[in-house]
């Protein structure tokens, strides 16, 4: 078992699926409700772990029933809580999701204690983190957290992972760029950061070239239904998307990051683990919710056998 250290967000989602987005002042009437553990950190967390690796998950949530709730069902997956660490001010994180008939959706994240995870908590995990085989995180914690986080552990020679979802305000630092092992933004990720935008495969060549000058050793870029861009400094490697029937996209580029690392941490080629990650992916959404939609490993290898 390899040691995967995910540091990032944890939320309550409150799902209602109906025949629409609403626009604004509409009120679409009908749809199911559903509620279940998310947040990008979580999510991850979870998919790492499904793979079949040990996962630390470090946050912050409040003293409240979700919080409570998320360490329960984080340890029934085996994730290790110890630096899940509780806000007594400030509330549990809850996102509002709504999905369409086609599975796309509008979200709404109220980050709560989620704005308060600091670098002293960091300095908390810091055992853990310094012993980990991958650093993942995202960008629904603060951003001089995850700064201070990428540092320590690309000090000690530990490869960091950031999904930077979602898309960040201010530009991401030189600092924080070049304590990167990898970065894997989408499409809409990649235009912002890069200033280039992407509408096809030529443009996204541009932009992972744009964004690898910035400091990261290799780059992703997620192009949903056309698959991921891999970009290493010296080569390009497209690889396919899955054709699947999806019913709902949440979580999806949350569980594609969980399982990449959980390769990566394996010591597994970038290609090797983008084609497990875009099954994982693939999986996840042809099911309904965040982390009960992520996949184990024996199921993005019995899909690999239906291949």
């Amino acid at each position: 078992m390899k040691n995967i250290v995910v540091i990032g967000s944890s939320n309550t989602d409150m799902v209602v699926k109906t025949s629409h987005l609403p626009a604004g002042g509409e009120t679409v009437l009908g749809g199911d409700f559903f509620m279940n553990a998310g947040g990008k950190g979580a999510n991850q967390a979870v998919a790492a772990a499904r793979y079949g690796n040990r996962v630390v998950f470090v946050a912050k949530t409040g003293d409240d029933l979700f919080g409570r709730q998320v360490r329960k069902s984080m340890a029934e997956d085996g994730i290790v809580t110890d630096y899940v660490f509780v806000d007594k001010e400030h509330p549990s994180g809850v996102a509002l999701i709504t999905i369409d008939k086609d599975a796309e959706n509008c979200i709404v994240v109220a980050g709560g204690a989620n704005m308060y995870l600091s670098p002293a908590d960091i300095d908390t995990a810091a055992e853990e983190i310094l012993k980990a085989d991958v650093v993942l995180m995202q960008l629904e914690s603060p951003i001089e957290t995850v700064a201070y986080a990428a540092r320590m552990a690309a000090k000690a020679g530990i490869p960091v992972i950031l999904n930077p979802a979602p898309a960040p305000a201010e530009a991401l630092s030189e600092e924080l760029l070049k304590d990167l092992f990898l970065i894997t933004p989408n499409r809409s990720e990649a235009s912002h950061i890069s200033g280039i935008e992407v509408t096809d495969m030529e443009s996204a060549h541009r932009a992972a070239k744009a964004i690898h000058e910035m400091g990261p050793k290799n780059v992703i870029i997620t192009l949903g239904s056309d698959g991921s861009l891999v970009y290493d400094g010296s080569m390009f490697m497209r690889v396919e998307a899955l054709k699947v029937e999806a019913v709902d996209t949440t979580a999806a580029g949350d569980t594609y990051n969980g399982v990449l690392a959980s390769v990566i941490a394996e010591g597994k080629s970038l290609i090797e683990a983008v084609r497990e990650a875009n099954i994982a992916g693939a999986i996840s959404v042809t099911r309904m919710g965040a982390q009960p939609a992520a996949p184990t490993r024996e199921e993005i290898a019995a899909m690999k056998q239906r291949k």
